[in-house]
């Protein structure tokens, strides 16, 4: 059943998938993870791959930047592959001065000013929140395997480069986001009117309050933990 977007067929994915927004990020996790991966789409370079951890079966597939490019991915993978839950992966930045580079963080609830919910079912929330059981998953795994996590909300963002600075600590304070990604808040709306499962790990790649900031290549390969937690929480 190939989408406009997916050249997968019908059994080629998993119940549960993992969804960095890096495609290439999708291949290393398939590549160090996975046992005998079998890639299943590169329309538009979107890499995705099924195969088995310590036996179960998952699938790996990025999601591109932005929530209209999530929402499209997730979408298809939840309505028209079967899919159950899909773990997002990904990078953040830090509006608090406790989260530091490499930490990781799980997301309780996404935040966003988006349109995204309302364009796309008529919803007028601006707060969704994560899959409870499934927060409640990683959350365990990570304490399985000694990952210290922080739990909190994020603000999902349609803009990168915001024109005259980005207002973090206001954010911070009348919102209580401890980050910022984009991605997120779509995901946990097409699950909500899918009856779906969804939930967000993010490793904080850059800080908005010291402006240290990851590599390309750190983003792509030493989010490690983030990926750990995923899979086990399986």
């Amino acid at each position: 059943m190939p989408t406009p977007h997916n050249s997968a067929k019908a059994g080629d994915i998993a119940k549960t998938v993992l969804m960095p927004g890096d495609p290439l990020r999708a291949k290393y996790i398939a590549e160090h993870f996975l046992d005998n991966p079998v890639q299943f789409n590169a329309v538009r370079n979107m890499l995705g791959y099924t195969g088995t951890y310590k036996g179960k079966p998952v699938s790996v597939m990025g999601s591109g930047m932005g929530m209209p490019s999530i929402g499209i991915y997730s979408y298809e993978l939840f309505r028209f592959y079967g899919v159950e839950r899909i773990i997002r992966v990904g990078s953040a930045g830090s509006y608090s001065a406790d989260l530091r580079l490499f930490d990781v963080m799980l997301v309780d609830r996404s935040w966003s000013e988006s349109n995204y919910a309302a364009a796309q079912s008529g919803s007028p929330d601006h707060l969704i929140p994560a899959s409870p059981a499934l927060v409640d998953a990683l959350a365990a795994a990570a304490a399985r395997i000694g990952v210290p996590l922080r739990r909190g909300v994020v603000h999902s963002s349609d803009v990168f480069y915001r024109q005259g600075g980005t207002p973090f600590a206001t954010l911070l304070a009348e919102h209580g986001c401890l980050a910022v990604e984009m991605e997120s808040f779509a995901l946990f709306h097409n699950a909500r009117v899918l009856g779906k499962e969804a939930a967000c790990l993010l490793t904080i790649s850059d800080s908005l309050v010291t402006r240290e900031e990851t590599t390309a290549e750190e983003r792509e390969k030493a989010f490690t933990n983030m990926m750990r937690v995923a899979l086990e929480a399986l």
